[in-house]
Formats: C-alpha cells, sequence, structure tokens
C-alpha cells in the first residue's frame, strides 16, 4: 500500500474539515517486505536452556470430520447448525489417550514433559540437551531484522517413532517467517476524500455504495469479532477514526498470545486497519484483538488454539498470508513443511464446526504470490533472480476459510458541493498494476503485479460447495483443487512501485484506497487487508440478523451465487467486473473467476434478500 497521512492530528481535521482533507500529500513508506525472512543465526543454545514448544497432532478421523461439517451446513440435515462445543469436538476428533500416553512416554525418556494437551497440539517442556536427543538437531538461539529474538534448529528435526506414526507437526525451530501482513500505503496523490470519485472512503461511504444494512436496522449487537494480527493498538485514534463519522468507537479488548506485541505506530497499520474496517461495518459488536507477538507459524498457531478454546468470537479476520509454495520442499533446502498446511486446515475445520467463520484477505500481488525459489538462496541469480511463480496463500486457501478478493471502486463525486456526502455506487474494475520489482519479499524477482490474489490451490482438494457454481471458464486444475477467492470488495491499488507512476507521474485511471487513523495521523491503505475485514463487519450483521453463528460461510456463499445464476431474483453479487490479476481474467459475461470470485457484496441482499433496509448517504440516521 501507499500512504498519505494528515501531518495534523484528529482535532485539526475535526476544526477544518474537508480543506485538511484535501491537503492530505503522499508520504513515502518502507513496503513490508518481512515474509520469507529467515533468522540470523548468533550463538548455540546450551544444553541447559529450557524450551518450550508445540506438538501438532493431525485430527482423528478426518474423513468423518469432514462429512460431519457438511451436515452441519445442510439445511436438510437434522444438524444443521448444531454447533458443537470445544470439548465435544476434542472428544469425537482429537488424540484418542493412548496416542497421547505413548508420545508422553516416549519424549519422558529424553527428558521432555507434556504439560498440556490440546484437540491439535501438545504442549512440550524441557532443555536444549533434551530436544537434541529427542529429535538429533541441535538448537541456536537467533534473531530476526524486527530484533526479536528466537530459538531455531541447525538442522531438520527427526520425529521420533511414535510422532511419526501419529502424522505430527513441529512448527516451532523454523527460524523463518513465510506469512506477512496484506496491505501497502496508496500512493494516491492529493486525495480529495468525498470529492473524489475514488476515494478515500471511510466505512460509511463503503457501507451505501455496497447496500450495507441500515443503521436502523442492523449495528451488529451482541456478536463478536475476533482479530487475529501482530501489534497493539491505540484507543484515541479508535475514538478519532469513529468520531470521524459521528460514531463512539467500538469496545475492544485484546487477549495477548505469548505476551502480544506493543502499539507502534509503524507496526500496528494493520492491526488498526483491521479494527476501524470491521467495527465500522458493525458499530455495536464487541472486538477482540487477539495479539500476536509476531506472525511465525507457531505463533498463529497459538492465536488459533487460544481463539477456538475459548469460543468467544463469532467470526474472526486474518489479514496476512503466506505462499502456500513457501512450505513446499523447494523452498525449504529440501525439507517438506506442507504438513504445517494440514494442520491449519485442522483448526479452521474445527472452529467451523463451533460456528466459527474464519475470513482471510486473499493477497494482493493477484496470482503471481511467490518469486521462483532461486531468489531465496544465499546467492541468487542476478541482475533477475527468477520469474514470479503462480500460486495462492494460506490461509485463504483453506476451503474453511472465506477468502476476500478485490476491486477498484468508482462511486458519484460532488466537486462542487464538497459537502454531499453522497457515495452511490458507479463501477467497478479488477485491474492489476504491474510492478518494478518484487515489492512483497524485496526480491529481484521479475513479472510482479500487484491485484486481486485468486488461483489455484497446490495443498487443498475442491470442497463441495465449489462445484455449486459453473467450473466451464476455470483451468482444468482448478476444477479438482480449491480456488480463490471466494468474493471481493473494495481493495484499492497503485502501490509503491508501480510501473504505470514511474512512467506518468500519477496513478492509473479508477484507483481507490481507503482511509485509516493510526498514531494522530489520517493515511491512505489499499490492499485485500481492506476488504477482508469490510466483509467480517457485514458477516456480523448476518450474525445479528439470524440470530446465530454460520460456520463456514462458503456453503452459503456459493448456494447463493449458484441460485443468482438460476434466475433467483435475488441479486447478491455483482459479478460482470473487468480486471486481470496478472494471470487471470474475470469475464464480463459473470460467473465464478480467480480474480473476484463469485463477485462483490451487495450486502443488504446477502443478508437478508430483496426488501431489507439499507445504508444512506454518510452520517445519516441510516448510515452514521
Amino acid at each position: 500500500m501507499l500512504l498519505f497521512k494528515e501531518k495534523a492530528g484528529y482535532h485539526h481535521w475535526k476544526l477544518t474539515g474537508l480543506a485538511a482533507l484535501a491537503a492530505a500529500s503522499w508520504v513515502s513508506l518502507a513496503t513490508n517486505a518481512s515474509a520469507a525472512e529467515k533468522a540470523v543465526l548468533d550463538a548455540a543454545a546450551t544444553s541447559e536452556q529450557t524450551v518450550e514448544f508445540n506438538v501438532y497432532l493431525p485430527l482423528r478421523d478426518r474423513a468423518g470430520a469432514e462429512a460431519f461439517l457438511n451436515q452441519l451446513h445442510d439445511p436438510n440435515s437434522v444438524n444443521y447448525h448444531q454447533w458443537l462445543s470445544p470439548a465435544q469436538f476434542s472428544e469425537r476428533f482429537g488424540p484418542q489417550s493412548g496416542t497421547v500416553n505413548k508420545i508422553t512416554n516416549e519424549l519422558k525418556a529424553h527428558g521432555l514433559a507434556i504439560t498440556e494437551v490440546h484437540t491439535h497440539s501438545l504442549h512440550v517442556s524441557g532443555t536444549a540437551g533434551s530436544v537434541k536427543s529427542a529429535f538429533g538437531t541441535s538448537l541456536a538461539m537467533g534473531h530476526f531484522a524486527s530484533g526479536k529474538q528466537v530459538m531455531t534448529a541447525t538442522a531438520p528435526l527427526q520425529l521420533t517413532p511414535s510422532l511419526q506414526a501419529a502424522g505430527a507437526v513441529v512448527a516451532d525451530f523454523s527460524g523463518k517467517i513465510w506469512m506477512r501482513k496484506v496491505s501497502q500505503p496508496s500512493l494516491l496523490i492529493k486525495p480529495q476524500n468525498r470529492e473524489s470519485t475514488t476515494g478515500g472512503y471511510w466505512f460509511t461511504d463503503l457501507k451505501q455504495a455496497y447496500s450495507f444494512p441500515s443503521f436502523k436496522k442492523l449495528t451488529g449487537k451482541g456478536v463478536t469479532i475476533g482479530i487475529l494480527m501482530e501489534g497493539g493498538f491505540n484507543q484515541p485514534d479508535m475514538t478519532a477514526y469513529f468520531g470521524h463519522e459521528l460514531l463512539p468507537s467500538p469496545k475492544i479488548s485484546t487477549v495477548n498470545i505469548a505476551g502480544g506485541s506493543p502499539f507502534d505506530p509503524n507496526g500496528s497499520f494493520e492491526t488498526h486497519l483491521d479494527i476501524q474496517q470491521s467495527g465500522g461495518m458493525a458499530p455495536d459488536s464487541k472486538i477482540i484483538l487477539y495479539n500476536l507477538p509476531d506472525l511465525q507459524d507457531s505463533s498463529i498457531l497459538s492465536g488459533l488454539t487460544t481463539i477456538i478454546e475459548s469460543n468467544t468470537a463469532d467470526v474472526v479476520n486474518m489479514s496476512f498470508g503466506g505462499p502456500e509454495a513457501g512450505y513446499t520442499a523447494a523452498y525449504n533446502g529440501g525439507t517438506d513443511f506442507t504438513g504445517i498446511l494440514n494442520i491449519y486446515d485442522d483448526f479452521f475445520m474445527e472452529g467451523n464446526m463451533l460456528g466459527i467463520t474464519f475470513v482471510a484477505s486473499s493477497g494482493d500481488s493477484g496470482g503471481l504470490n511467490v518469486p521462483a525459489a532461486a531468489c531465496f538462496t544465499a546467492a541468487p541469480p542476478t541482475p533477475i533472480c527468477g520469474p514470479m511463480e503462480v500460486g495462492i496463500n494460506i490461509p485463504a486457501s483453506s476451503p474453511h476459510v472465506t477468502a476476500v478478493g478485490g476491486t477498484n471502486l468508482v462511486t458519484v463525486a460532488h466537486p462542487k458541493n464538497p459537502n454531499n456526502l453522497d457515495s452511490a455506487y458507479v463501477s467497478e474494475n479488477a485491474d492489476d498494476d504491474p510492478l518494478d520489482s518484487d515489492i512483497f519479499f524485496g526480491t529481484s524477482a521479475s513479472g510482479a503485479v500487484w491485484g486481486s490474489g485468486g488461483g489455484i490451490s497446490l495443498q487443498y482438494a475442491k470442497p463441495t460447495y465449489q462445484s455449486l457454481v459453473s467450473q466451464a471458464n476455470l483451468p482444468k486444475a482448478a476444477k479438482k483443487f480449491r480456488t480463490i477467492p471466494d468474493l471481493s470488495l473494495q481493495m484499492g491499488g497503485c502501490p509503491g512501485g508501480t510501473l504505470f507512476f514511474d512512467l506518468h507521474g500519477e496513478c492509473p485511471p479508477d484507483r481507490s484506497f481507503v482511509w485509516e487513523i493510526i498514531g494522530g495521523q489520517q493515511e491512505g491503505v489499499i490492499g485485500t487487508s481492506a476488504s477482508s475485514p469490510e466483509f467480517v463487519g457485514l458477516l456480523a450483521l448476518k450474525i445479528q440478523h439470524t440470530g446465530a453463528r454460520l460456520g463456514n460461510e462458503n456453503f452459503e456463499i456459493y448456494s447463493l451465487a449458484a441460485a443468482q445464476a438460476a434466475g433467483s431474483g435475488n441479486t447478491v453479487y455483482r459479478n460482470q467486473i473487468e480486471g486481470n490479476n496478472g494471470v487471470y481474467k474475470s469475464t464480463i459475461k459473470g460467473g465464478y473467476n480467480m480474480v473476484i470470485g463469485n463477485g462483490t457484496v451487495i450486502g443488504g441482499d446477502f443478508v437478508q434478500g430483496p426488501g431489507l433496509p439499507v445504508a444512506g448517504k454518510p452520517q445519516t440516521p441510516t448510515n452514521p
């Protein structure tokens, strides 16, 4: 994303109004190319050094779990929406006591103790020496560029016989981060806010443009939104952001995972975006920030453990992602880590059975989501290390997660009357923005684009719900494997490093963005990390409307798309939107595609169908 920053604080904006907004200027920020970061080793861990880690176990009877999950989402089944408790799920699909006992005794022989047993994991404590005895590798202390300390294995772990038999996975000690926050600052120059057809948009503008339910009918009351992200939040910024649209801040609380991470005006921009976008769509919802210490897989999995076992959040947003290919042997010196992808999916499946809905950004690198493996070698080829490769991100790729892609949104403008806040929908495009270089990982890979993440999974089979929509225009592989996104909303375009901007000094036509407030400054942001929490807020309204959790909402998303295609009369998606994500095209004829999924959502019709009153102009009783 590219950022625009207001130089004054909120009180200045409040005093000067639109004049201050029109005076915004572009500020160049470093891109968040922190994914695929490998820890720098500092020194060997002493054999007596204390170690704690998790061993993750796959679900017992996974085929049975998938079949039961389908029943939970089948309106004709007696089990429809009869959500399980965490204890019921564990009893039915968690590890058997015999398996746990075998692992416990085997690890005990090496000086390791199991201190906690969870549905998906066993928490283990001991020393670096006992880890070497059990897994055949030494541990070393290292650090990431952020300065965070980490303990990493100096060689691949060799699982003990009982762990191998159980299909166990150890996500700790990898010393690598593939996940990254999915947003960038916007490159638009001197944005005019509501004087411009393409933003910057406040949440009220988006609610009108996408016909979200009226605030007089649905507000998110009684619903809890979970935000899984690294970085604390700053309450004065929240007060300022929601106050700009004449609303109080939602109730926001924090659950720190492994100590969490503090608020940082630079490091917490994603947290603020997620809270502000989701909370703006559902202002009366409660929001829980599950604050991660970092985006290592081990930290994320710990966060998911807390979310599922506490069973408090009804819908969870994840505005981060890492390439599936990054877990394959080609990107890890010959060691295959794709077992971690299966563990992620197990977590999401369990959450779905509890009724929790997981939503993730599909990614911002279009259909090209990872540089060639040679780009991550000690001495990558020069001057270009290789091409950007076709692929998609986890967690969006999980069949038990709703993947949200994005478009550029165009609304009506009133240049002669800046006090007219009307943001009625005009059009959208899903055009990609070719980039000079790889801004996502910071490599010299060629062919990088900014665009709606979409494509074909290399890990997960085609879920049954995707067969409800036509596969006629999809590649052969897409008919066998999971494809994303599932749907889309405004994400915006024109990040730093855009070829068009470098050649012409401006962005291509019709590139949109949203505002956020962080550190007392107003910033323009783009990315599917905006569209994902936008949709999470809509789901909160739907949960309030139905009075119940939704589970895996993809079943409903594709059922509505199939009904629309069959002529049901309920137009839930705008799917005749032109676009290209560097690999795939959206078709103007409509229907499912791998750029915008089933299309962009018409909020009221998605929640209820025709007849639900919808949001009007911003800062009015139906849309404060």
